[in-house]
């Protein structure tokens, strides 16, 4: 049995649980000084103030009096993609909106092309490379979309890259299947042809090779209606894929309507989300999983956070990673921008970066919190506190990742 001793912990903020928490609650975390935490084989064992335990056998860390924090987790990416779209930054300088670009043949058409040229093996490079990136900054729990495919076969070969990069990198990885991410270029007059294609030929398989947890759909002006994006996670749902949805990006359609009525387990992006979506997913129990860099990216206005969480409604926090819209993968950004933009305290937005985060992607009774039970993924900062973290901009303070048990 390997046993790992992080001792000499200055501050160790955690959320503490196994489900995600709302209202009052995401801002009460756990917060112990001069603590320390063994794991074993991976996982916590015991944790405490004080004098650590003797532990002879165990390897020691010593975090140095700085703050400890659970792994972060990125609740949306769209990892799995090929190319790049900085051409079109110059575009949206020049007054392009986001639908322009779309429409004019860049935008999502533009990555389905460059993806579907790529092989896996293409593919699983550049992830993996995003993936070295993100660890660096702190995340050790990743979620990851398809949906720049657009056609059975390159659908299916973004999941398997998920898949076996799960398998060989230190990040774990969860997998979304998201066909119904745009109507591809050669359905543009025969909607309903992708749609059945999405449900009755993609589904099936993805759920025959058990390579997704999740579908998502883009529901939004000049993508899938709240009609198309009800029928595609219905029948994600038979296909026993746990229903996501994009919603309230650009235009509020209904989308975090939708995801309420359906009990999605998370909805994402929500920037123009209005009162009615977010009753609706406070009664349907549906986090609010929120991307303030794409916000940032988009100079658009960021999600009503804080009346998300006097709703009641649990706010998780990710990167919104692609090549597009948001080209970040830094969680410590989105820790900044949750608490600038969002003017969520450094309480709530550990919760939703951590904990919250983690519930989004049915992780919280493994991840999310550092408790006996979970996996041992710690991240110690360059810092004596949380609001540093919270508060220093545009530096890596992650000074050593911890991935189940072992420094990466």
């Amino acid at each position: 049995m390997k046993k790992v001793l992080v001792k000499n912990i200055g501050m160790l903020a955690t959320p503490v649980g196994k489900t995600a928490h709302r209202g009052e609650e995401q801002g009460k975390i756990k917060i112990t000084k001069d603590a320390w935490v063994l794991m074993e084989d991976g996982v916590i064992a015991a944790l405490g103030e004080g004098a650590a335990p003797e532990a002879a056998d165990a390897e020691r860390i010593d975090a140095g009096g700085c703050l400890v924090t659970p792994g972060l987790v990125d609740a949306h990416t769209h990892l799995i993609f090929g190319g790049w779209r900085q051409n079109e930054l110059g575009l949206k300088l020049h007054g392009a909106s986001y639908l322009d670009i779309q429409n004019a043949g860049g935008g999502i058409q533009s990555t389905t092309n460059a993806t579907r040229g790529a092989t896996e093996e293409e593919l699983a490079a550049k992830a993996e490379k995003a993936l070295n990136e993100m660890l660096r900054f702190g995340t050790t729990t990743c979620e990851a979309k398809s949906g720049y495919g657009l056609a059975t076969e390159h659908e299916l070969k973004a999941l398997r890259v998920i898949r076996d990069l799960d398998e060989r990198h230190p990040v774990d990885l969860v997998a979304t299947f998201m066909g119904a991410h745009l109507v591809p270029a050669e359905y543009k007059q025969n909607r309903e042809e992708y749609v059945r294609l999405v449900c009755e030929e993609m589904m099936p398989r993805v759920r025959e090779q058990g390579i997704a947890k999740f579908c998502d759909v883009f529901c939004e002006a000049d993508t899938f209606t709240v009609e198309e994006s009800r029928r595609i996670l219905e029948a994600g749902l038979k296909y026993g894929l746990r229903p996501k949805i994009h919603a309230d990006e650009i235009e509020a359609i209904g989308g975090s309507q939708l995801a309420g009525e359906l009990g999605a387990i998370s909805a994402e992006h929500l920037i123009v989300c209005p009162k009615e979506g977010i009753e609706s997913m406070a009664k349907g129990g549906t986090i609010a999983c929120l991307l303030p860099a794409t916000s940032f990216n988009l100079g658009a206005v960021f999600a009503p956070a804080r009346d998300m969480v006097n709703a009641g409604v649990p706010v998780a926090m990710a990167t919104d990673f692609n090549p597009g819209s948001c080209p970040c993968l830094n969680m410590q950004f989105v820790i900044n921008l949750g608490c600038l933009k969002y003017k969520l305290t450094p309480e709530e937005v550990l919760t939703a970066v951590t904990l919250n985060a983690a519930a989004a992607i049915d992780r919280a009774d493994r991840v999310g919190s550092v408790e006996p039970g979970k996996l041992g993924d710690l991240v110690i900062w360059d810092a004596p506190d949380l609001d540093y973290i919270c508060y220093r901009v545009g530096s890596n303070l992650a000074k050593t990742v911890i991935k189940k048990g072992a420094v990466v």
